[in-house]
């Protein structure tokens, strides 16, 4: 059952009880709502702002539909916005469809090369809910008894940019994870000359990627 939250605002943020989530009081009656009712315990709360759902105190989730994919620019304001304001872990869940395909790899560049965020995309608010779920789960359990969090954590960040650079053209999975290892960190990757480039992947492929940051500039 969703109920009107009590937690306070504090600071630009919102206090989460222990295994809830906060959403915005736009999703209730939504898709996702309907389908995370019974699963998790929702609180709707007025005054979010730009986020959709409160994780924990710490971490959130802006969602970008394949509507806000359509009608332009917004979106990307109201991402970029959150970044310059929020210390919050900000999750860029994206829905990736058949119509939005053609704005995805767009939405990769700022996302996480330029904005630094996690971005999963989903193919529905049924799947977006399911992945939810699993967040949750995560960002419940107990610290002191789960070392690894902070780790999966990092991981999901890192896959986040993996998937990214595969992306590049002429890239793919075996270059991308060399190019990841050779430079240690996506900020030296988007720095990279063409020269220190081509060791790694050669010439044409270097210069590639060299164009694809550019661009992203």
């Amino acid at each position: 059952m969703t109920t009107k939250a009590r937690s306070p605002v504090t600071a630009g943020s919102i206090v989460v009880p222990y295994g809830h989530v906060v959403g915005n009081e736009k999703w209730r009656g939504s898709e996702i709502s309907q389908r995370l009712q019974g699963k998790i315990k929702l609180i709707f709360e007025d005054g979010l702002g730009l986020v959709d759902f409160h994780l924990s105190n710490k971490t959130c989730i802006l969602y970008i539909s394949e509507a806000d994919l359509v009608a332009g620019d917004e979106f990307k304001r109201r991402l970029v916005r959150f970044r310059n304001a929020s210390s919050l872990g900000g999750i860029v869940i994206v829905e990736r469809t058949q119509i939005s395909d053609q704005y995805f790899l767009a939405v990769q560049k700022l996302v996480v090369l330029e904005l630094g965020m996690v971005l999963l995309p989903v193919a529905n608010q049924g799947e977006a809910s399911q992945l939810i779920i699993q967040l949750v789960r995560e960002q419940s359990k107990d610290r002191s008894s789960n070392p690894f969090l902070h780790k999966q954590c990092s991981q999901l960040a890192e896959a986040s940019v993996f998937r990214t650079v595969q992306q590049i053209p002429g890239v793919g999975k075996t270059k991308a994870l060399l190019l990841l290892q050779q430079f240690g960190s996506i900020h030296r990757l988007c720095n990279a000359s063409v020269k220190e480039l081509e060791p790694v992947v050669g010439q044409t492929v270097a210069q590639q990627i060299y164009t694809f940051f550019t661009l992203c500039s």
